[in-house]
């Protein structure tokens, strides 16, 4: 059940029958009424903009319109009061077997929320892709988190959904790399070497040096690098994803597909998707114009093959072949999302770095000309992680050279704290991740805050099992609900029914934040009814010698309990049943 959407369904058939009475005229557009919480609940339970939105087009004021509109809707019985605010905005409130009504449905509908928004729609969704150059670090973890989280919540929405790694393989940083764990194969036979600049010195490489000396002996000591380097890039980037698996697992990230850049590369795929570009005239040779703000020294006019980008909405046009012939970094990530076009995908979302702000519009470009603007591309790009420790900043990991590990982050917190918290802030917005803070039960930490409220219905269904109360789910729906009647249990059913629309706004927005935030909002309300209980004592969940009242208290909290679960799920957290 979505409420919300179902009571937006009653406002336009109120509004259809005023059509049919000849109080609005016929033809009007109803596509931008809108069903909300009001901003102030003491406003109602619910508002709609409808005689805002119909004023204009029908002709008339928004008032005589809300007063029409009322009038229909207070003749349903679910509508208790539908009244007139400011120039036009109705503001109704729902009788108290609504919100009873609803906690039956979630306790019967364990897929309360679920929707089908997406109604089968492909979506690609592409997180991490980093470089197979080493450990993931810190920055990798916020984007692991926030698109493992948007996928959850698209599939929860009804998309048939495809997580995809991009292996940057194919670049001059995996001949580094090779070079890099040729050293430590030197250093696996004894030999002292030193890492100059632009080679990885971290420690991560030791046993990977290690594996290639059990590999191949010492054929390779003392050759030049015509003789080792292609194996050895090949066996280094295995080894490197490997890691980078294992490091995504420990996460609770599972891939559907990895692609491969190298796979791109002497294949004619680049080639393809230039081809596709130049037949609809977007390929030309051209010199670009000189880089804004300072101009490097080396730089001069070259003759390139340039991509008309600016006519799908970029800033200027972008090269895809140099003036040697040699493709640029931009051609093989066309001929990528090329692939994906042609996989068949209707949206394409890519989660990106921080300092990947200047490829969004080119890339989006490539893919509304790919795709005769019929794929859009959704790039999301995920702010800076500040880590804290003891009041100060988090150092650096020796294993990994220069940087901390998301490997390092998941052992000193657990994967589900690391993942809520990367989930408190907008994917735009810098998140501070302070050890300390994330640990803390306190109502300050919205992770701890969250799963204190699960586990404490599970301490309130034991001790109803152990009273001889029947709170199986089934039991707790054929409860009398009409009992749920004071205010604070009506708020907490109220919440409950935000959730469906929620998750249809975070999944449309591909904002997934927004599901740590309600969870929060939830457990709040839970908390105030707990925290009440303490001076009321009718308000308490187990009521002595009651069991009917006990079981319509319990199924409302049991109710909570289904949401919470539900959402922790699409951000990829386990619920606790008990916390010590």
């Amino acid at each position: 059940m979505n409420l919300f959407a179902e009571i937006r369904r009653l406002v336009i058939e109120s509004l259809e029958s005023l059509v049919a009475d000849g109080a609005l005229p016929s033809g009007l557009d109803f596509s931008a009424i809108a069903v909300e919480p009001p901003r102030d609940p003491l406003h109602g339970d619910m508002a709609t903009n409808a005689a805002m939105v119909l004023a204009k087009p029908a002709g008339k004021k928004p008032r005589d319109i809300a007063e029409d509109l009322a009038a229909k809707l207070r003749a349903n019985d679910r509508v208790d009061t539908a009244d007139v605010a400011g120039p036009g905005f109705l503001n109704l409130r729902l009788n108290d077997q609504v919100w009873q009504a609803l906690v039956k449905d979630v306790l019967t509908n364990k897929d309360y929320g679920r929707s089908m928004l997406g109604s089968g729609q492909k979506v690609n969704v592409e997180y991490v892709s980093a470089n197979p150059t080493g450990p993931l670090h810190v920055g990798h973890t916020r984007g692991a988190v926030f698109g493992d989280a948007l996928a959850s919540l698209l599939d929860f929405a009804g998309y048939d959904v495809t997580r995809e790694y991009y292996i940057n393989d194919g670049g001059a940083q995996v001949d580094v790399l090779a070079r890099s764990v040729y050293l430590r194969y030197l250093e696996a036979h004894g030999q002292d070497v030193a890492f100059e600049d632009g080679t990885y010195p971290g420690d991560y490489l030791v046993p990977v040096g290690e594996a290639l000396k059990e590999k191949v002996g010492d054929a390779f000591v003392g050759q030049p690098e015509s003789v080792w380097l292609v194996e050895v890039r090949e066996f280094a980037t295995e080894a490197m994803m490997d890691l980078i698996r294992d490091d995504l697992n420990s996460l609770g990230v599972k891939m559907d597909t990895f692609f491969s850049e190298k796979s791109l590369y002497g294949t004619g795929r680049i080639e393809s998707a230039l081809t596709a570009l130049e037949e609809k005239g977007l390929i030309y040779k051209g010199v670009l114009e000189p880089p804004k703000g300072k101009v490097p020294e080396d730089w001069e006019p070259r003759e390139q093959t340039l991509f008309k980008s600016t006519e799908h909405g970029d800033d200027v046009d972008r090269a895809v072949m140099k003036s040697d012939g040699s493709w640029t970094y931009f051609a093989p990530d066309i001929a990528y999302h090329y692939d994906k076009v042609t996989r068949g995908f209707d949206q394409l979302i890519d989660v990106f770095g921080a300092d990947h702000g200047g490829y969004v519009k080119r890339m989006k470009a490539a893919v509304s000309a790919l795709s005769d603007a019929r794929v859009p591309l959704d790039i999301k790009l995920c702010q800076l992680v500040k880590l804290w420790k003891n009041g100060e900043p988090f150092k650096m990991s020796k294993r990994a050279g220069n940087f901390v590990t998301l490997r390092d982050v998941v052992d000193q917190v657990g994967p589900d704290v690391t993942r809520f918290h990367m989930l408190t802030r907008k994917n735009d917005a810098p998140l501070d991740f302070d050890f300390d803070k994330v640990l803390e039960q306190s109502k300050d930490n919205p992770v701890f805050y969250v799963q204190y409220a699960h586990a404490r219905v599970c301490s309130v269904l034991r001790k109803a099992r152990e009273e001889g109360i029947p709170v199986s789910d089934t039991d707790l729906s054929a409860a009398d609900l009409s009992k749920l009647a004071h205010d604070a249990e009506l708020a907490v059913a109220k919440k409950l029914a935000e959730w469906p629309r929620l998750v249809e706004i975070a999944a449309k927005g591909h904002e997934p934040h927004r599901i740590a935030f309600y969870l929060y909002e939830l457990a709040s309300e839970f908390h105030g009814l707990w925290n009440r209980g303490n001076d009321d004592a009718s308000l308490r969940f187990l009521q002595v010698d009651d069991i009917a009242s006990s079981q319509s208290k319990i199924a409302l909290i049991r109710s909570v309990a289904v949401v919470i679960s539900g959402g922790l799920a699409i951000l990829g957290v386990k619920p606790v049943t008990e916390m010590r």
